[in-house]
């Protein structure tokens, strides 16, 4: 068995707001060990869309959501986090003492003094439309639940289904990859935001893509490789449309997995906290990110960037109840190293 790890926070989730939370716990001189079941950092946004521009990032007019990773990575440098991947917790303990002890799949024991669930959805799959022979053509033969790479789809025929954010992000973005893309939307009006709607729009009446609402697509067609698929109207009218790829976009079902099991509050599947310092129902214990919930909750990287710069004044007043932390800015005194 492997010498158990000894840290101050335990951060479950190495996604973006796990990743700065290391930041502001470093600049408290907080040490941190990151958990993640993915085998690399940056949570969804190396996994599902690295390639993938973000626009909400405070002095960011434009990052992809790879790069923000990057970014992440090197700005915790000179704190030194240690990380353990491809591992996910399952159980954790809290001792006489009001530290943890968590082990992970593979064994991976981890003592701390606090921890800090950063998860976002927790463990997550796609959501799959109803048609009959899909996974038929999943594993590379011509269905793609997310957009790792772009160029993967490079001058091909792709239908796009979905109506939210994903959905119009990808269709505006791979309008200037592909060679043809259609978006199908069983609606008549979109779910996400309006200026990406409104973009599409000026893309299909500019004749750069085709735009069809009021529709799904019903069935997929080829031998061992993606063809067609079947466009059913809601009028019932079908339409066969030659492609190469279809990426079928209706968001992630989140599961909070273990989590779910560690006698924390749980509300609509997800962790209550107090927006004094994102402590949950049990001591020591704190959530960012997507992965709680509290009134008012938007569900934003930059607010999750709030969430675990508050959070870690909370953590450090538990680890530290006697000692008094005065707030220091990095423009004054820089970033210290550790």
């Amino acid at each position: 068995m492997s010498t158990p790890i000894s840290t101050d926070i335990c951060i479950i989730g190495a996604g973006p707001v796990g990743l700065f939370a290391v930041f502001e716990a470093g600049l408290l001189k907080l040490r941190c060990h990151v958990v993640d079941a993915l085998p690399q950092p940056g949570g969804q946004l190396s996994e599902i869309y690295p390639k993938k521009p973000i626009y909400d990032i405070p002095g960011f007019p434009e990052v992809l959501a790879g790069d923000l990773v990057d970014n992440l990575m090197k700005q915790i440098e000179p704190f030194h986090p240690t990380f353990t991947l491809g591992e996910r917790v399952e159980r954790f303990e809290k001792l006489d003492d009001g530290s943890f002890q968590l082990f992970t799949t593979d064994g991976t024991e981890i003592h701390c003094k606090a921890v800090a669930i950063a998860g976002g959805l927790g463990s997550f799959e796609p959501r799959k439309p109803a048609v009959e022979n899909l996974e038929q053509f999943e594993g590379g033969r011509g269905v793609h639940y997310m957009v790792r790479d772009p160029e993967h789809f490079r001058d091909k025929k792709i239908v796009i289904a979905g109506g939210g954010d994903s959905a119009l992000d990808w269709t505006n973005f791979l309008a200037n990859v592909a060679s043809d893309v259609t978006l199908v939307h069983r609606g008549t009006t979109f779910r996400g935001a309006a200026d990406s709607a409104e973009k599409v729009q000026k893309l299909h009446e500019a004749g750069k893509i085709k735009l069809v609402l009021s529709s799904n697509v019903t069935h997929l067609h080829g031998n061992g490789e993606l063809k067609e698929v079947t466009i059913t109207g809601n009028d019932g009218k079908a339409e066969k449309v030659p492609l190469d790829c279809f990426i079928p976009l209706f968001g992630l079902t989140p599961k909070l997995g273990p989590i779910g099991e560690w006698g924390l509050e749980i509300e609509n599947d997800a962790v209550k906290v107090d927006t004094l310092d994102y402590s949950t129902s049990l001591p020591g214990v704190f959530a960012i990110g997507d992965i709680n919930t509290y009134p008012g909750k938007l569900k934003l990287i930059l607010c999750g960037f709030h969430e675990a710069a508050l959070m870690c004044q909370g953590a450090f007043k538990y680890i530290f109840p006697d000692k008094k932390y005065t707030l220091k800015y990095t423009t004054v005194n820089g970033a210290p190293s550790m």
